[in-house]
C-alpha cells in the first residue's frame, strides 16, 4: 500500500504478502475492571493487492488461526479457545476482508472491512498508518503498517462473563485491536 514503494505512475497489480514472522495481531481487554490483559495471535497470514500503485485501491485479506492465541498464561489461553469464547473447534479462523480504503492524511488511511469471528461478520474500520518501505538485503521490497480498531466482543458472540459481587464484571466488553504488519512484495 505504500506510495513510497511503488510510484503512482506504475501500472499493474501489485500483490503484497503478510510476513508472518514480522507481523503481529494483538488485543487488549479489561480484566476485573481494574487491569488490562493483553494477548496476541501467533499465526497470521494474508495479502494486500494494490492496483496501479494507488493505496486507496488496496484489497486486504487477512486470516488468523484462532488457536494460536497467546496471553502468556496457558490456562487462560485454553479458556479463550473453549466454547465460552472463541470455540476454536467450531470456528478455527478469524478473517478480515476490506471493503474500502480512504486516505485521511499522508501515509494515514481508514481501512473499512468485514471482520468475522465465530461466523459473525460485522463492519470494522481500522485506523492504519504507513511506517515506510525498504528493499531488504535479499532484494525484496517491504512495507510496514500499524493499524488499530476497537470492537465490542459481544457483537461477535463472545459474551461469556461473570458478575463481581462488588459490581462490574470479570471481562470488559471493549477490545482494542492492534496490528503490526510487514508486507513483502511478490515478484
Amino acid at each position: 500500500m505504500s506510495t513510497a514503494t511503488r510510484s503512482t505512475t506504475e501500472r499493474g497489480t501489485n500483490v503484497w504478502q503478510i510476513d508472518p514472522t514480522h507481523s503481529q495481531a494483538e488485543f487488549a481487554v479489561r480484566h476485573l475492571m481494574i487491569a488490562t490483559v493483553k494477548g496476541r495471535f501467533r499465526d497470521i497470514a494474508g495479502t494486500v493487492v494494490v492496483e496501479d500503485g494507488d493505496p486507496t485501491t488496496a484489497q486486504v485479506d487477512v486470516t488468523i488461526d484462532v488457536a494460536s492465541i497467546d496471553t502468556g498464561v496457558g490456562q487462560r489461553d485454553q479458556h479463550l479457545r473453549s466454547a465460552d469464547f472463541f470455540d476454536t473447534d467450531r470456528f478455527p479462523k478469524l478473517t478480515f476482508r476490506s471493503t474500502g480504503v480512504e486516505r485521511v492524511g499522508e501515509d494515514h488511511y481508514e481501512v473499512t472491512g468485514d471482520l468475522t469471528i465465530r461466523d459473525v461478520t460485522r463492519p470494522v474500520t481500522l485506523d492504519a498508518h504507513g511506517l515506510g518501505s525498504v528493499r531488504d538485503p535479499w532484494g525484496k521490497e517491504r512495507a510496514g503498517y500499524t493499524a488499530t480498531a476497537r470492537i465490542n466482543r459481544k457483537d461477535f458472540g463472545l459474551s461469556w462473563n461473570q458478575a463481581l459481587e462488588t459490581g462490574g464484571v470479570v471481562v470488559g466488553d471493549e477490545v482494542k485491536i492492534t496490528l503490526e504488519v510487514e508486507l513483502v512484495l511478490d515478484d
